[in-house]
């Protein structure tokens, strides 16, 4: 199993603005922390692998957005999946490495700041979490998305789940993979744009990394289609 990125072809590009959901279905019990209820479910009617989807990055001025695709193994779950936004640093790299000892397929992509303000930020999510999807080396039978929306191209094997990092154990793991490439990429790209301090803040609003925008302007990793970029254009125009 590799966690190569995989490049868009162009076909599974077209996204769709609303969900598909089974409300029987996919009725969540009231628990605190993620299940498998939602895969074992889909199971049961017969899907042979469920995949969970997600991304990182839909809110930092700067650095791409990262979307993930994980199949886990029903036998072999890692345990303490949750939401990656509630975990330390220290464990979601542990659990990263757990997700790909354990899991049956991961796969992901990235869509640059570029493509970000050629389709906005939502269509270029989704555009990552479809092409996540078709690139996982087993196919799946249903996916479960985090969110509202479920890709055009997977509608009739998706369903969208409002916080469903936090619910389902396949998003958790998914939420996690994305979070830690995304975070890897943007300590990687620090050592190209130091002045900016990347590493630290990822790319999100820090009052250091407005700081540095003011001071140096804007580095082609940053969004021009988001504030404070996008009032820099219009005044320069």
């Amino acid at each position: 199993m590799g966690l190569e990125e995989n490049r868009c072809s162009g076909k599974h590009c077209r996204m769709s603005p609303k969900p598909v959901t089974d409300s029987l279905l996919f009725l969540s019990p009231d628990e605190k922390e993620p299940h498998f209820l939602f895969e074992q479910r889909l199971i049961d009617k017969g899907a042979r692998t469920v995949a969970g989807v997600d991304e990182a990055g839909r809110g930092p001025l700067a650095g791409p957005v990262v979307a993930a695709a994980v199949i886990l193994d029903p036998n072999n779950l890692p345990i303490g999946l949750n939401d990656s936004k509630k975990l330390t640093e220290k464990k979601r790299n542990f659990l990263f490495d757990e997700i790909c000892k354990k899991a049956h397929a991961i796969s992901w992509h990235s869509a640059s700041a570029q493509r970000v303000d050629q389709i906005n930020i939502l269509q270029a999510s989704l555009e990552a979490m479809a092409i996540s999807v078709v690139s996982l080396s087993l196919p799946c039978d249903a996916a479960l998305f985090d969110g509202r929306d479920v890709p055009l191209d997977c509608r009739h094997f998706g369903t969208a789940i409002i916080k469903g990092d936090a619910k389902s154990l396949s998003i958790a793991a998914a939420s996690i993979i994305a979070k830690v490439l995304r975070d890897t990429i943007m300590v990687q790209m620090d050592r190209h744009y130091p002045e900016y301090g990347f590493a630290g803040h990822k790319g999100y609003g820090a009052k250091s990394h407005m700081a540095a925008i003011a001071a140096h302007g804007p580095s082609p990793l940053h969004r021009m289609s988001f504030s404070p970029m996008k009032d820099i254009g219009a005044d320069q125009v």
